[in-house]
């Protein structure tokens, strides 16, 4: 089992920048990504970010420029920049395992709002 812990969400004006937290314990070496999901009310989960254990990055269109991932050691990062009010969504913190099973967070609110 692995556990992931988010934190950092919060309310934001536009352009601003926020930066999330998501922590991994537990059978840590079965993942082989970690990554950044959200979803907007009446909409799907989409991908926002991923980071692969081989190092190899992948955002949404949507965000590149502006958001980048990165991760030391049992920890992922998101660094929101230039926040627009449609990044407002819950942010989830994913980590694929190695044996076929997604370990999700609880979700953190972000909302871009003045």
């Amino acid at each position: 089992q692995v556990q992931l812990v988010e934190s950092g969400g919060g309310l934001v004006q536009p352009g601003g920048s926020l930066r999330l937290s998501c922590a991994a314990s537990g059978s840590i070496f079965s993942i082989v990504a970690m990554g950044w999901y959200r979803q907007a009310p009446g909409k799907q989960r989409e991908l926002v970010a991923q980071l692969t254990s081989g190092g190899t990055t992948n955002y949404a269109d949507s965000v590149k420029g502006r958001f980048t991932i990165s991760r030391d050691k049992n920890t992922v990062y998101l660094q929101m920049n230039s926040l627009k009010p449609e990044d407002t969504a819950i942010y989830y913190c994913n980590a694929p395992s190695n044996v076929g099973f997604d370990y999700w967070g609880q979700g953190t609110q972000v909302t871009v709002s003045s």
